[in-house]
């Protein structure tokens, strides 16, 4: 499946977006402030609630984070510690894995993890991962490349998908780089004062030039000359063999954002309401607790048996709702409301469309079951703010 990254402005807001199959598939506001999602800091422990195995950590300016003790494998300690229990008053190593939402605070974790093109480094279990997108064949293969390498390094190795088509030489050489840098951050800490920022996290667009698979990404595509300057230089200095890729967009008459249909794509993201091509519709909507999206046969019509009408909707519908939460980026608890349908087999075809679709996302998305009284009930993994509030801070920084 070929991928198209567009950098652009619209309604006075920098977005990233992601092209698949000629559809934005995700989309990201690119603020003026940036966030601290990735951020790595030298935190303080302010409270521990040790019936829940949580603790709460300041990182700075009042800003409190959660962090699960459970989690929390060989915690990086600023000052010298005679044990690895974390207690209140210690200075720790965190790095900011979950932005805040809403009433909820940000979460922290002690597991530093620094990614590469090819590989993740973590610090907090050493193991061997491997991209779930590889073969078993493939991954035997990397598994004999890296035994003897990882036998001697300290931190544990994520594989990403991207290393799927690359030499040895090239991710060792990573690896090894990831390691100096990852050491050097962590002599640096021990000489810095509590709340500091030991490492800032890349743009958005530059993580997402990062992570994209080289292989399906067509191309690079903005009109702003600071981004195209900066993903120039990322090119240059890490992927020189997909600089060719990156063009910057000059056309007063047709603007990038309008090339793109981003005003459309837009007010679809933020509508309650949407249509299918069969004429049945999708109800959208978050709660506190939860998002609920309901699915009706509206303006349908068939002339099949009602049983059939029904699963040619719910069909279509699995499609768009897995396509709607991804450009929306909607997360955490999700129940959908399928028209009801009698046959089992039925039900099993449609849950194996859905699931099929989730498996799609880069962000995890679990089809938990389908419960008594037929809803589906979907997880998927928090880490970045929905885009509706997503647009909301960024048209509050322009007052």
């Amino acid at each position: 499946m070929n991928k198209k990254c567009i950098i652009t402005k619209c309604n006075g807001l920098l977005f990233c977006a992601l092209m698949e199959e000629g559809r934005i598939a995700s989309l990201d506001i690119i603020r003026k402030s940036h966030g601290i999602l990735g951020n790595i800091y030298i935190g303080k422990v302010k409270h521990i609630l040790k019936n829940i195995q949580s603790a709460f950590v300041e990182i700075g300016d009042g800003q409190v984070c959660y962090l699960s003790l459970k989690e929390a494998k060989n915690p990086i300690f600023t000052t010298d510690k005679k044990d690895g229990t974390i207690r209140c008053g210690d200075e720790i190593l965190v790095q900011v894995s979950r932005e805040a939402m809403r009433t909820k605070e940000p979460v922290v974790t002690t597991n530093i993890s620094f990614p590469g093109k090819y590989t993740v480094i973590t610090t907090g279990k050493k193991y061997l991962g491997l991209s779930g997108k590889m073969s078993p064949e493939e991954k035997e293969t990397w598994k004999e490349r890296l035994s003897s390498f990882f036998d001697d390094f300290p931190f544990g190795i994520i594989l990403r998908t991207n290393a799927k088509n690359v030499s040895f030489p090239i991710v060792e050489e990573e690896l090894k780089k990831g390691r100096k840098e990852l050491e050097k951050l962590f002599s640096i800490a021990k000489h810095r004062t509590c709340f500091s920022l030991i490492k800032e996290s890349a743009k958005q667009y530059l993580i997402q030039v990062r992570d994209l698979y080289s292989q399906h990404l067509e191309g690079i595509v903005t009109d702003d000359p600071k981004v195209y300057e900066e993903i120039n230089d990322y090119l240059s200095s890490y992927e020189p063999e997909n600089l060719h890729k990156l063009t910057f967009y000059q056309d007063k008459l047709l603007p990038l954002a309008k090339l793109y249909s981003f005003e459309t794509t837009i007010k679809e993201a933020l509508s309650k309401k949407i249509w299918l091509k069969s004429g049945g519709y999708l109800v959208i909507e978050q709660t506190e607790a939860l998002v609920a999206v309901d699915v009706n046969t509206g303006k349908y019509i068939g002339n099949k048996k009602m049983q059939d009408t029904f699963l040619k909707i719910n069909r279509e519908a699995a499609k768009e709702i897995a396509y709607q939460l991804r450009l929306r980026n909607l997360s955490g608890i999700i129940l959908i409301d399928f028209i009801d349908m009698e046959e089992k087999e039925y039900q099993e075809m449609l849950l194996r469309e859905l699931g099929l679709h989730f498996s799609k996302d880069p962000i995890q998305t679990t089809l938990v079951d389908m419960t008594v009284l037929h809803l589906v009930e979907v997880t998927r993994k928090r880490i970045r703010k929905p885009l509706w509030e997503q647009i909301q801070e960024g048209e509050r920084e322009k007052e």
